[in-house]
């Protein structure tokens, strides 16, 4: 089969896409015939060599990548055979080996593909869309709120986005620059402004009040993210899950100081912080993994996806780098 593999930690043209033996699956695993496969950030930090959270650097070479979707074409021992031929999609965890034509998984991880998703698409919801649930996981929206979700066109973003929408409440998507700006606007939002321009809080303040947001779900973090609460009501809540503190889903750093208003103003202003917690994203991993794919089968959010060829998976982590691209980066054999 061919697969990308990592042979020394460094910049994306240390991806190489070459021919290397079939995985065999063992007991209770499957052979996976890979149709799409996930590509994430932390895939990017890991092959430059930075560790992140709890994550080791892997051994070199290595097949990067841990989402995957396509068809059980053969399996292992004991394993039960009504997965023979099934369209799945699986969160590989810990071990990665997604950048390949072929993938070896536990049967006890598989997800079935619902019937209206394409194999992309479900790779998006199975890691990506699975974190938006834990976002989610506590927080009622409804049409007395208004939303605003930063990063809006990214893979969390768009899922965000439609969810809020979907619940009634009024929403604002913030993305960089105006393709990007015209990508959410597609999504129904009811404003969407560009944050690469210096006035964008001020189109929010003139179009809806001073302090008008009662949910801000941030990804990116930083800077952004300081002017962003700078517009949140009074009783609001911070959604922060992003930036670089929280590159892997389910990690419950908090974000980066200058983020963050100080606990007098969030006392004084009755702001709540939530984050995700890595205790939580495992312990009911299945669980937002059911609830991810059955709102994506019923068109409550549809991931946006962003192909590249698998032969090209290092222009894809360029591309993701350098905020090059749309929704959810997937490879495709």
């Amino acid at each position: 089969m061919y697969a990308v593999r990592l042979h020394a930690f460094g910049p994306a043209e240390n991806l190489r896409y070459e021919q290397i033996p079939d995985p065999t699956p063992g007991p209770g695993q499957v052979r996976i015939a890979v149709q799409a496969a996930g590509v994430h950030l932390i895939d990017t930090t890991l092959r430059a060599g930075v560790t992140l959270g709890p994550l080791p650097l892997p051994e070199l070479p290595t097949v990067p990548g841990r989402e995957v979707a396509g068809t059980v074409e053969a399996l292992g021992e004991g394993t039960p055979e009504h997965w023979l031929g099934r369209r799945v999609t699986v969160h590989l965890g810990a071990v990665p080996g997604g950048y390949a034509e072929l993938v070896v998984a536990d049967a006890s991880a598989l997800q079935p593909v619902p019937e209206p998703l394409t194999a992309a698409q479900a790779v998006a919801m199975i890691g990506t869309g699975r974190t938006v649930m834990g976002v989610l996981r506590g927080t009622r929206i409804g049409p007395e709120d208004t939303v605003l979700v930063l990063s809006a066109a990214g893979g969390m973003g768009a899922l965000l986005t439609q969810y809020a929408k979907h619940q009634g409440a009024r929403v604002i998507g913030a993305a960089g620059g105006p393709a990007k700006t015209a990508t959410v606007r597609e999504l129904g939002v009811d404003l969407a402004v560009d944050y690469t321009l210096p006035d964008w809080a001020d189109r929010i303040r003139t179009a809806y009040g001073d302090r008008p947001v009662h949910h801000l779900f941030d990804g990116p973090a930083g800077a952004l993210a300081r002017t962003a609460l700078d517009l949140l009501a009074p009783g609001s809540t911070h959604h922060a899950y992003g930036g670089s503190s929280s590159l892997l889903a389910g990690d419950d750093h908090q974000p980066p100081p200058e983020a963050v208003l100080t606990p007098e103003e969030l006392r004084s202003r009755g702001i709540t912080v939530r984050s995700l917690a890595a205790a939580f994203m495992m312990e009911h991993k299945r669980e937002l993994e059911d609830e991810s794919l059955a709102l994506a089968a019923k068109g409550v959010m549809t991931p946006l996806v962003h192909t590249f060829p698998l032969a090209e998976a290092g222009a894809a982590h360029r591309a993701l780098e350098t905020r090059g691209t749309t929704g959810k980066v997937v490879l495709i054999p």
